[in-house]
């Protein structure tokens, strides 16, 4: 079979795509026919040797759906999660690496880790989900507990979690405010229905503007960390939450005052746990909720798509096409 691989650390272009053995499923797993996967940030980071426990060669890719047993599926990447609801195990691990992931024409997986693909969704639209979708659920209900009617600050809006986390709250009538330093992207969530949108590259006050456009900031869901999360503990109501699943800024330098006389509830999240995932795929289905696609390659041109996720130009997932 087809299948990307990276024998070595360089960036992207370091992806090549190699014909392998196909997997056989051990006890306890399924043969996944991939018919398309997604970028993460994660695969890209990979390539970099940013990410622990890097074995090559090794075959990327977290998120994919395709066909197992006659049935069209979708994969939960986050295996062995654990028992505890509240955090996952340390042994836990996400397809792509250490195990061989999805970016193949198959791929072996547990079997409790493969679910019927929701109907309305094309294999490229559910191959979008997985991995943003889940952590975007658990960040904003699971963690976030955001309510209809509450208002939600999305800060750094573009990204595959930050676009799901828009569909979401606008789906159960959230009103929702993003932030972004590209006004095209910030058009863009409007047209997905963002209320209020503010260009933090050209505002340096872009909190202040934040707070008196939308007068009160229930939940605050925040991947940047760095100056960014210190903001949003400066303009979230009193009681209210924010949510972090990322740093990409850097460490975060926060003044203690508004954490503590504010009563703020500052919770970290990543990924979904395996109830998470069915949760979401329910959701996605009940609400007829569309990932949004920014473009789909080929599994040949895996280098551009790749270099495109690095250069964060997209609006929504990357969406690798496996060959036939």
């Amino acid at each position: 079979m087809k299948a990307v691989r990276l024998h070595e650390i360089g960036g992207p272009q370091k992806l090549v795509v190699d014909e392998v053995p196909q997997p056989q499923p051990q006890a306890g797993e399924t043969l996944v026919h991939v018919r398309a996967g997604s970028l993460n940030h994660r695969e890209v980071f990979i390539t970099q040797g940013l990410y622990p426990n890097i074995t090559l060669p090794c075959i990327l890719g977290a998120d994919g759906a395709g066909e197992a047993d006659g049935q069209a599926v979708v994969v939960d990447p986050t295996i062995g999660w654990g028992e505890d609801e509240r955090a996952w195990s340390m042994d836990a691990h996400i397809l792509g690496v250490p195990r061989d992931g999805t970016f193949a024409e198959y791929v072996c997986v547990p079997a409790t880790n493969v679910h019927e693909k929701p109907e309305h969704l094309s294999f490229e639209e559910a191959a979008a989900l997985p991995l943003a979708g889940v952590t975007a659920f658990r960040a904003t209900f699971t963690r976030g507990e955001l309510r209809p009617g509450e208002t939600i600050l999305i800060t750094g809006i573009g990204g595959g979690v930050q676009t799901f986390v828009l569909l979401y709250a606008k789906a159960v009538g959230a009103r929702v405010v993003v932030t972004s330093g590209s006004d095209e992207k910030l058009e863009r969530a409007k047209a997905l229905g963002a209320d209020i949108a503010v260009n933090y590259k050209t505002d340096a006050d872009w909190h202040k503007t934040v707070r008196k456009a939308a007068g009160t900031i229930d939940v605050a869901v925040d991947s940047a960390g760095g100056e960014t999360f210190s903001k949003c503990t400066a303009i979230v109501r009193p009681g209210g939450r924010i949510v972090t699943y990322g740093g990409t800024t850097g460490d975060a330098k926060i003044r203690m005052f508004p954490v503590f006389w504010h009563q703020l509830d500052i919770r970290g999240s990543s990924m979904g746990s395996p109830k998470d995932f069915r949760a979401m795929l329910d959701f996605v289905s009940k609400h007829k909720i569309k990932p949004v696609i920014d473009r789909v390659y080929g599994m040949n041109d895996v280098v551009a798509a790749a270099e495109r996720m690095n250069e964060a130009g997209q609006f929504g997932k990357i969406v690798l096409r496996m060959a036939p």
